[in-house]
């Protein structure tokens, strides 16, 4: 406990304290001679969206942090229950934004199970393709952004204004929109691939592998990048799986799990888990630079065996009924374990629905992770994590 001072006298504050009470009346305040109380957000370029971090220092170490989130609330799951299944299927994109394909791919999943349909092979192995494509996308939005945050801008300009707008042009291509898809659906996919696409996601695996080069010159392999993240943020293999770290924040720090391996879908496609052992800022960069290279094996594996079919499954168009029961699915998201719970009562709409949000996960780990660091390291630990603050506050 700390003796705060306050407008009647003083009051005592602790770890709980920190988002609550009149210590936010102003953006900074001393809570004794050698400690002091920091918001940083929910405006700052560097939290990746209105997230809010409470920090307590002493001089520049950070003794305390406490993640304020909610400021995106917007109730997606509750509306579940007042849009028939179909409708909140476009919902889903707006979450995890950044992949929104697997977001589509992982409540289609839910609601299959329910109605025990089988989605046509080809149909499948387009999931595969489109899904890996936003994965890449993903983490190229990530390379870029981290870049910003420990200071180097020219990596943002590429992996953000030139390989994953050939990502876009794609998906673009595939459902008339660059950000929001609702390309997967209920039974299957929207449309087929339309002529000439599988040629031209060829072309950008092969570019893509070419470009990675690039960025490891410009930042993996950087002497002022590595300073900054070598060593830093350091989360242990244990640490991790006690507080439900999944995806690759859990595989930077040596836990080799990946549930893509676990999936009889993707046991058709040769492909590593990118692992990496010491959990540090740079190891979870790192990760996702490795995955990168084992999404586009996959993506070019299932582009040369795309087989022939239809593409969705014979469901009702309307007056969807999934029949009374519960269902869970999951998936290996781009920033870890993506999952649905979904209840039917037998009427058109959800009763109950539930997202395992891995961001939300990911975002309480700042607490442990902050403490010790100075808050010259906060924008790379928090860069580091990956977060998506439309998945956290749903």
């Amino acid at each position: 406990m700390s003796e705060l001072p306050g407008p009647a006298g003083t009051i005592n504050a602790s770890a709980d304290d920190l988002i609550t009470g009149p210590l936010f009346e102003t953006k900074c305040e001393r809570i004794s001679e050698t400690e002091m109380l920091l918001n940083m957000g929910p405006q700052h370029p560097s939290t990746h969206g209105v997230l809010r971090v409470v920090l307590k220092l002493d001089g520049e170490v950070i003794t305390d942090a406490v993640p304020d989130v909610g400021y995106l609330h917007r109730g997606v799951e509750k509306l579940a229950e007042n849009r028939t299944f179909s409708q909140f299927n476009i919902l889903t994109d707006r979450n995890d934004y950044l992949c929104a394909m697997l977001n589509n791919w992982a409540y289609c999943g839910a609601v299959e199970n329910l109605l025990k349909t089988s989605v046509p092979e080809r149909a499948q192995y387009i999931r595969v393709i489109v899904g890996e494509l936003n994965r890449v996308a993903s983490h190229l939005v990530y390379i870029g952004t981290f870049g910003i945050d420990i200071g180097a801008f020219t990596p943002f300009l590429y992996a953000f204004g030139r390989e994953r707008e050939i990502i876009m042009d794609l998906f673009e291509q595939l459902c008339g929109a660059r950000l929001t898809y609702n390309f997967i659906r209920i039974g299957g996919v929207m449309s087929d691939l339309p002529e000439g696409w599988i040629d031209k996601a060829q072309k950008f695996v092969g570019h893509m592998r070419h470009c990675l080069k690039e960025y490891d010159d410009l930042l993996s392999y950087n002497p002022i990048f590595l300073d900054r993240t070598k060593g830093i943020g350091v989360l242990t293999k244990d640490k991790a799986i006690n507080c439900g770290i999944t995806g690759p924040n859990l595989r930077a720090s040596g836990a080799a799990l990946d549930l893509r391996k676990q999936d009889p879908l993707y046991s058709k496609f040769d492909f590593e888990m990118a692992v990496r052992e010491s959990g540090d800022c740079w190891d979870r960069y790192m990760v996702r630079r490795d995955e990168i290279e084992q999404s586009l094996r996959i993506i070019e594996q299932a582009l040369n065996t795309l087989p022939s079919g239809d593409v969705m499954a014979k469901i009702p168009k309307i007056n969807l009924r999934p029949p009374a029961g519960e269902s869970y699915y999951q998936l290996e998201g781009a920033r870890g374990w993506l999952g649905v719970y979904l209840v039917s009562n037998g009427d058109v709409k959800p009763y109950r629905l539930h997202i395992r949000a891995p961001s939300f996960i990911n975002v309480s780990l700042l607490q442990e992770l902050l403490k010790g660091w100075k808050i010259a390291d906060v924008v790379s630990i928090l860069g580091s994590i990956d977060i998506v603050l439309g998945e956290v506050d749903r």
